[in-house]
C-alpha cells in the first residue's frame, strides 16, 4: 500500500508540526538547481516528503534522479533554492553555516560508503568522535547508551583496534556505532553496503533494520540496490528530480520490476 502523501496546505494552515505528524524531518515544495544557462541542471523539483519516526526508508533512482541532493538538503548538508527543510519542529532552510554545523554534530547521524573513520584514533575514539567535536564528554546515560550499540555491533573485544586493523565491515560497524552514538533524529546512509562484500553488506542492512526496529531509529538510506532497499520498511523513488514512487516493504525483484517499468516508459 502506497503510504499518505503529505497535505502541505493543510500542514500550513492548521499549524500542525512535524512531530504532531509523526516525522523527525521533511521537507515541503523543495526544489534545487545547479549550474547556469543551457548548463542548468534541476535536481529536485517541487519535492515534498517526510521521513517517519523509527521507520527504515530506501531512496532509490538511476544516477541523476537527485536522491542524493535530497539527502543533503534534508541533512542540512545542501540549501533548496526554494521550499521548506524541517528537522523535527525547527525550520532549518534559513539557518547560516555555523548554526547547520551545530545542528548536524547533535541532531543528524551519517553512515558513509567510504566509512570516514579517523585513521589514527582506535575503534572506541572514533566511535566518541562526535562528543568531542562538541566539546564534551558523554552523560552516564550516553555512555551506557554507546556501550549497549557496541555490544548489539558485536565491537566489545575490536575497541582498541585502529581502522587499518579493522576488516571492512568491522569499520562500517565502527561508523554506525559512530552515527548512532548522541541518538540522532535520523541517520542517513549514503551506499553503505557499496564498498563491502556480500557477506559484510548482510551484516551491515541487518544491523541498521536492527537499530529501527528495537531502538527505534530513523534510517534514510540512498541506494542503488534493489537487494538493500529490500530490507526497508519504505522505499520512495526519485526520476527527474522528482518523487514517482512512494511504496512499502517490497521484494527486490518487485522493486527491480519496477524500475525496470520506469526506465521503459522515459
Amino acid at each position: 500500500m502506497t503510504p499518505p502523501t503529505l497535505a502541505v496546505h493543510s500542514v500550513e494552515n492548521m499549524k500542525i508540526s512535524t512531530s504532531d505528524m509523526g516525522l523527525v524531518a521533511r521537507v515541503v515544495g523543495v526544489s534545487k538547481s545547479y549550474g547556469h544557462g543551457e548548463g542548468r541542471v534541476r535536481a529536485l523539483d517541487d519535492v515534498t516528503l517526510g521521513l517517519r519516526r523509527g521507520e527504515f526508508t530506501a531512496i532509490m533512482g538511476p544516477s541523476g534522479s537527485g536522491k542524493s541532493t535530497l539527502m543533503h538538503v534534508l541533512a542540512g548538508l545542501d540549501t533548496a533554492d526554494t521550499g521548506q527543510v524541517w528537522l523535527g519542529d525547527d525550520e532549518i532552510t534559513t539557518l547560516g553555516d555555523s548554526a547547520l554545523t551545530i545542528m548536524r554534530r547533535r541532531r543528524i547521524g551519517f553512515i558513509f560508503q567510504a566509512f570516514n573513520l579517523v585513521p589514527t584514533l582506535d575503534a572506541e575514539a572514533n566511535i566518541l568522535l562526535p562528543f568531542d567535536l562538541d566539546g564534551r564528554r558523554p552523560s552516564a546515560g550516553e555512555r551506557r547508551h554507546v556501550a549497549e550499540l557496541i555490544d548489539l555491533l558485536g565491537l566489545s573485544d575490536r575497541l582498541a583496534h585502529r581502522p587499518s586493523e579493522l576488516s571492512g565491515g568491522q569499520q562500517q560497524r565502527v561508523a554506525i556505532a559512530r552515527a548512532l552514538a548522541t541518538r540522532p533524529n535520523v541517520v542517513f546512509a549514503d551506499e553503505p553496503t557499496g564498498n563491502l562484500d556480500s557477506a559484510s553488506g548482510h551484516d551491515v542492512l541487518t544491523l541498521l533494520t536492527k537499530t529501527s526496529r528495537e531502538l527505534g531509529q530513523t534510517v534514510a538510506m540512498v541506494t542503488h540496490d534493489p537487494i538493500a532497499a529490500s530490507w526497508a520498511t519504505r522505499i520512495v523513488s526519485l526520476a527527474d528530480g522528482r518523487v514517482v514512487d512512494d511504496r512499502g516493504p517490497s521484494s527486490a525483484e518487485d522493486i527491480s520490476a519496477a524500475m525496470l517499468r520506469r526506465e521503459a516508459v522515459r
